[in-house]
């Protein structure tokens, strides 16, 4: 036995309560992504800054590739 979940629109009467909604959840998604692209450039540029030593490389690599993860998640 399946469950399928279907997307159907709401009654006349909850249409402004849906709409309200949704727009709460689409600002919610863009900030969310907005942090995550900030967020990811800050650690790449910790990451080059500490990858200019020997020692800091060790942990400016796996810095700078998060950020990247970071940007690329919150772009695309």
């Amino acid at each position: 036995m399946s469950v399928s979940t279907q997307r159907s629109s709401p009654p006349w009467y909850l249409w402004p309560f849906w709409a309200v909604w949704r727009l709460i959840v689409g600002i919610v998604a863009l900030t969310g992504r907005l942090i995550a692209v900030i967020l990811g450039l800050v650690l790449m540029i910790v990451g080059v800054i500490l990858s200019l030593t020997i020692i800091g490389a060790l942990l400016g690599v796996p810095l700078f590739l998060i950020g990247l993860l970071l940007v690329f998640r919150g772009l695309f």
